[in-house]
């Protein structure tokens, strides 16, 4: 998860509608990864592999308004973490680990207070969760509380879940390999889709198969770092805005053959946020990662 960043919106709820392929003589090419497998996986959600639809194309988003639940939440977590539960803290600043919580079951109350332990841990990791073994529909559900749910433009996903941005590696995956190979380490910092004019305020990030070593998501505290800024540094940056685009993006996503399923937008954002719940300003840049390419330009 990480903390919203919608400022000032003034409309209402819009979702995307998908939009009908005009008519050919040939069917839209769909691209299905169990196909590519032979129609036999090892996977241990085989529903889950993506698939990238050549016919689906989607408008351009429209505005909405987004409802910070955290921001109205209690603060003593009651309905959140019960008796019983666990919760322990990763380091100082940043990620708490809860055990004895199952989050399809929380209540609306409930909800609202894991909106606000996240904006106050920036990340927070649940052990046990049953997302995966529910019908996709039910997980859309359950995130859908939080926030629109976004339509990523290039990823695979899910047949007939769109929203789900899949993040899939199987033995053909040289293309990522040959970007590591240049590299002294795996790590590429970035935040997803920051070229939205209201990117998401809320990410749920779950595992269903992984290697036994290796393969670490990491993340970084973006109040913190802005903390950690001199004086004359903060003061300096207050006001600046950047330029994110995901022109770069929906490119390189054209040039290997996949697709891009929504027209490719720029917009820019102030550097420095300050959450709705928690008050804290935030620095909100983003350089990218060349694996899935974004620009940013600071003025």
């Amino acid at each position: 998860m990480a903390p919203s960043i919608a400022e000032n919106p003034t409309a209402e709820v819009v979702v995307p509608v998908k939009v009908s392929p005009q008519a050919s003589t040939s069917k839209p090419k769909v691209r299905r990864i169990i196909e590519e497998e032979g129609g036999k996986s090892t996977a241990s959600y085989p529903h889950y592999l993506p698939v990238w639809d050549y016919g689906e194309k989607y408008p351009p988003l429209e505005p909405f308004t987004h409802i910070d639940h955290g921001k109205d939440a209690d603060p003593s977590f009651k309905d959140l973490l019960p008796e019983g539960s666990q919760i322990q803290r990763l380091t100082p600043t940043i990620g708490s680990e809860v055990t004895g919580v199952q989050l399809s079951k929380l209540t609306a109350a409930g909800k609202d207070q894991l909106a606000l332990l996240v904006a106050q841990r920036k990340v927070v990791a649940f052990r046990d969760q049953d997302f995966a073994d529910l019908p996709i529909q039910e997980a859309l559900d359950f995130g859908g509380y939080f926030g629109r749910h976004h339509i990523h433009p290039t990823s695979g996903a899910p047949e007939g879940y769109p929203e789900i941005h899949l993040v899939h590696r199987n033995n053909n995956a040289w293309e990522y390999d040959d970007y590591l190979a240049a590299k002294n380490s795996s790590v590429s910092w970035h935040s997803d889709v920051t070229y939205e004019q209201q990117p998401p305020g809320t990410t749920f990030l779950y595992l269903l198969d992984g290697p036994e070593v290796g393969g670490d998501t990491v993340f970084v505290n973006q109040v913190e770092a802005y903390n950690r800024l001199s004086p004359a540094l903060k003061e300096r940056l207050h006001g600046l805005k950047a330029l994110h685009s995901g022109f770069e993006q929906a490119e390189h996503s054209l040039k290997r053959g996949g697709v891009d399923r929504r027209d490719p937008v720029k917009n820019e954002h102030p550097i420095v946020r300050t959450h709705p719940a928690t008050g804290e300003k935030a620095l909100f840049v983003n350089g990218g990662c060349e694996c899935c390419p974004m620009k940013s330009g600071i003025y």
